[in-house]
């Protein structure tokens, strides 16, 4: 296993710094992604594996992060199944929606190398220009998230559809969520193979679930993925946004990191969550349009909150915002990797 204080963090060792990669590290708050991305549409980026290979390096270069995140996007596999997948720069993503059992039936399983071997021979690229530097991460969007976006056809405020569905048609449901475990299973079995150091699994509306049928629809397909993973020497991280009131069901969950949102503290987090694993945030993405001395306070006072324990992955709470200053991102770095306790 390396040294890497990344991975190291991932499986609660000693580090020299904390270290810290930002979620979403490329993106539209970054000129030379701009410049990229003003060439292509979305996907074509995504799906050209030079050019995705070029703005996934970008944090590591610009930002000087301690771990380079694979640049795609969660419902990459969902178009391979079946659901026809768009981007529109206003409405964000539009997809087929599957909302009966005709069109679920319709849906089929993977095979990555033959469905997207863009993303496979990005993770190849992009760990050849890494040449060690630090760790490449791969993810997936968990199962009830990419359900979520499936029966939705997009996003959406109320989810009536997919919570329709939960609650008039749970067998539909818990059939579509099965298929896409298996999708799941397999895409990061792949990312892994290729050559991907770390894998998370980000379970964007698990949030917008109760209790009960948080467990049966979104904990347990999480289950069925994390025991079909080939994780030997590659750390499983598992983020839930908006999950704090969730957190307890999170405790006997077998990845080697929980990722927390922002909206936790992250001390009850850690004493919640048990010391055998590692935690990753949670700094408040909008912190990033404070002054750089608000910036580094925050960082410092959120490390000392996380307690001197190993195992901390600092990071934003979710996604960096598009309006961000890219300075400020650089600063937020420079902060963490040279704080004290």
């Amino acid at each position: 296993m390396s040294n890497n204080t990344f991975l190291d963090a991932c499986y609660r060792r000693p580090t020299s710094h904390i270290p810290i990669w930002i979620m979403r590290q490329a993106g539209r708050y970054m000129p030379q992604y701009q410049e990229v991305r003003g060439k292509v549409d979305f996907l074509t980026l995504c799906r050209t594996p030079d050019l995705a290979t070029k703005v996934t390096l970008l944090p590591v270069d610009l930002l000087n992060v301690d771990a380079a995140i694979l640049f795609s996007d969660i419902l990459i596999p969902l178009e391979p199944m079946g659901i026809p997948v768009a981007f529109e720069d206003k409405k964000g993503p539009v997809l087929g929606a599957v909302q009966d059992d005709k069109a679920i039936g319709a849906l089929r399983s993977i095979e990555p190398e033959e469905d997207v071997p863009f993303v496979l021979e990005a993770i190849r690229q992009i760990r050849g220009e890494l040449t060690g530097r630090v760790p490449l991460i791969g993810f997936s969007g968990a199962p009830f998230t990419l359900a979520t976006y499936a029966v939705e056809g997009g996003t959406t405020k109320s989810f009536h559809n997919i919570k329709g569905m939960m609650y008039s048609r749970p067998d539909l449901l818990s059939d579509l969520l099965d298929l896409l475990a298996d999708v799941v299973i397999s895409y990061l079995n792949a990312q892994i193979k290729a050559g991907a150091q770390a894998v998370q699994i980000f379970d964007t509306w698990g949030g917008i679930l109760a209790d009960p049928e948080y467990i049966k629809f979104a904990l347990e397909p999480t289950r069925k993925v994390i025991s079909g993973l080939d994780r030997s020497r590659v750390p499983v991280i598992y983020y839930l946004n908006n999950g704090a009131y969730l957190a307890h069901h999170l405790k006997d969950l077998d990845v080697d990191v929980i990722g927390i949102d922002w909206r936790q503290d992250i001390g009850h987090a850690r004493s919640t969550l048990g010391k055998t694993r590692g935690i990753q945030g949670n700094l408040d993405p909008t912190v990033l349009f404070a002054s750089k001395e608000e910036i580094a306070r925050r960082a410092h006072q959120l490390i000392d909150d996380a307690g001197p324990e190993p195992g901390h992955i600092f990071n934003l709470g979710h996604g960096i915002l598009p309006p961000t200053p890219m300075e400020n991102a650089i600063s937020l770095v420079e902060a963490v990797h040279s704080y004290k306790r």
